[in-house]
């Protein structure tokens, strides 16, 4: 086990219908027993806690712990990303997908403190949002979505049930019947910008979303890369065919999803004549992150995370 360290734990007490503040208690009981100097954060809005967070910072905490879903994450990573201040993630939401690719354990608080108490750390690469559609720089770690997936996105965030992946499911039969193709313009790298109407963008810094959708099943938080998924316009009754393939990353090789690398990415959405102009918004790890346009770059090892330890040698 590594040294005590000051630590600022960031519980979301609504996250996981009321698990987060259960999850929130366990881990501060379990990171005091170990030594650690906790100071506990739990607030009535992210706004406030990530101030009260902020100042601890800024006095002498020298981690962040959060628990909550990949919203808490989130808030986590706008404090820490680029610091090399180490996060530490106590998975208590729906999604979790951010605490999928660190290889935590999602329904063991005691088992997630024992990874921060052991001290073990990894970089990892961070998306960052800007742009005149976003009003300062945001950074995701997993999935930047814009068109239908954001609409469905903001829907599910609205609904109380059902928990996981099936409240996303319902959302999108939700969404689907109003919704009608974007015109989207695209350049990956400084290349050839490519213009079409579409569903949906997703740039995947990691592979999925929504508790585990395979979106940009390639994509690797580690390799200073984006995978990017377009889908092009289609017919409902086909993108019904195509979702459920999202869940194992086989919808990429449908011909009408397009998949593409790059490590800095200009986001539009065109304006025509005789079209109104469409505000598409802009959803990362689930949050709210502004409309179009946006630039999104990746930045290699931005984010430093409590991770599990290499196994020990037999």
């Amino acid at each position: 086990m590594s040294a005590p360290r000051r630590l600022a734990l960031v519980v979301n007490p609504t996250s996981g219908k009321g698990r987060g503040r259960q999850y929130g208690e366990r881990a501060r009981a379990a990171l005091e027993a170990a030594g650690h100097d906790v100071r506990l954060v739990m607030e009535q809005s992210a706004e406030q806690a990530a101030k009260t967070a902020r100042a601890l910072l800024d006095d002498d905490a020298d981690s962040v712990v959060v628990v909550g879903g990949d919203g808490m994450v989130s808030l986590g990573l706008q404090l820490v990303a680029g610091t090399g201040i180490p996060l530490g993630v106590i998975p208590a939401g729906t999604g979790n997908d951010v605490a999928r690719y660190l290889g935590l354990p999602l329904r063991d608080p005691e088992a997630a403190v024992g990874i921060v108490s052991a001290g073990h750390t990894d970089d990892f690469d961070l998306g960052r949002i800007s742009g005149p559609g976003s009003l300062t720089a945001r950074w995701f770690g997993t999935v930047l979505a814009c068109g239908l997936d954001s609409k469905v996105n903001e829907r599910a965030n609205r609904m109380r049930r059902p928990r996981g992946p099936s409240r996303y499911t319902l959302a999108l039969l939700a969404e689907l019947g109003p919704f009608r193709a974007i015109p989207f313009a695209l350049q990956a790298d400084g290349q050839t910008r490519v213009e079409f109407d579409g569903m949906l963008i997703a740039v995947g810094n990691g592979p999925s979303y929504a508790g585990g959708m395979q979106i940009c099943p390639q994509a690797d938080p580690r390799d200073g890369i984006f995978q990017i998924t377009s889908v092009d316009r289609v017919a409902k009754l086909t993108l019904l065919r195509i979702f459920p393939k999202v869940f194992s990353g086989r919808h990429v090789a449908h011909p009408r999803v397009h998949v593409q690398n790059a490590s800095a990415v200009e986001l539009s959405c065109r304006t025509e004549p005789g079209r109104p102009e469409q505000i598409v918004s802009i959803w990362a790890d689930g949050e709210w992150a502004g409309v179009l346009p946006a630039r999104v770059e990746t930045v290699p090892r931005a984010l430093r995370a409590y991770v599990p330890g290499p196994a020990p040698a037999a």
